[in-house]
């Protein structure tokens, strides 16, 4: 049987259920990013967020470290406790970062005094300076904070992919015989949803892998993205069959 050959309403139905269900993975897009981008402490979805829930990401802050290791050399011991004492006084470094109240004494004052020749996007300083501005906030938060993110217990784990496994691989297997319905070529389709049934197992079984080695969190990536495209490709493909025009019949 073939998409064409259904009843136009019975076409448009079809592809009117897939809009909906590619629709719904995008909203999953969207709450995967508001859910974890701020696992870090930093605005924005990032590697360390993801890492942060399978595997947990601990490091020191960059910038504690480098003030510790006596960097810049030139900077007075006073103004470096000034800074080491922000740094260290809570996790919303924001409000003290450029507080008036503080003068010359506030760290905005102390970093553009002692570390913009150097830090600052049109400084003249090697590259591996000026590629680290140090002039707003903005470009300092990534770096402020210690990083101790711990990992996502295994009882939640098991609980999301108790939902989540049968509910994908179910979406791409009725995608499929859909795809293989419509007018593309079988060999096309087939490739594709083999792709995504790949990366959809590499996915759910890098859940657990990643807990022993960060690594592992690159094919949860990879994983997810072959999937999604997968998905979406094959989606269109269907919905695309079911728009056009029925074949005319031969007499």
């Amino acid at each position: 049987m073939k998409l064409s050959e259904l009843h136009i309403f019975m076409r448009l139905a079809i592809a009117l259920l897939v809009v909906v269900l590619l629709g719904g993975y995008v909203v999953s897009g969207l709450h995967m990013k508001w859910h974890y981008d701020t696992r870090d402490g930093i605005d924005g979805l990032t590697l360390d967020d993801i890492k942060g829930h399978y595997h947990g990401v601990q490091s020191p802050s960059p910038l504690i470290a480098a003030l510790e290791n006596d960097h810049p050399e030139t900077l007075a011991d006073a103004d470096r406790d000034a800074l080491l004492a922000w740094l260290a006084s809570g996790s919303n470094l924001s409000e003290g970062y450029d507080d008036l109240d503080l003068g010359d004494e506030a760290p905005a004052e102390i970093i553009a005094f002692a570390c913009l020749d150097c830090h600052s996007r049109g400084a003249s300083a090697p590259d591996a300076y000026a590629q680290l501005p140090l002039e707003y906030w903005d470009d300092i938060q990534p770096i402020a904070y210690a990083i101790d993110i711990q990992p996502t217990t295994t009882e939640i784990l098991a609980m999301s992919q108790h939902t989540h496994a049968p509910t994908m691989a179910i979406i791409l297997m009725v995608l499929a015989l859909l795809g293989a319905m419509t007018r593309a070529t079988r060999f096309i389709i087939g490739a594709i949803v083999l792709i995504g049934a790949v990366g959809l197992l590499g996915d759910m079984a890098a859940w657990w892998l990643a807990r022993s080695n960060e690594g592992w969190v690159y094919l949860i990536v990879a994983g997810g993205f072959l999937y999604s495209a997968a998905t979406t490709l094959v989606g269109l493909a269907v919905i695309l069959d079911c728009l056009l025009p029925a074949p005319k019949r031969a007499k």
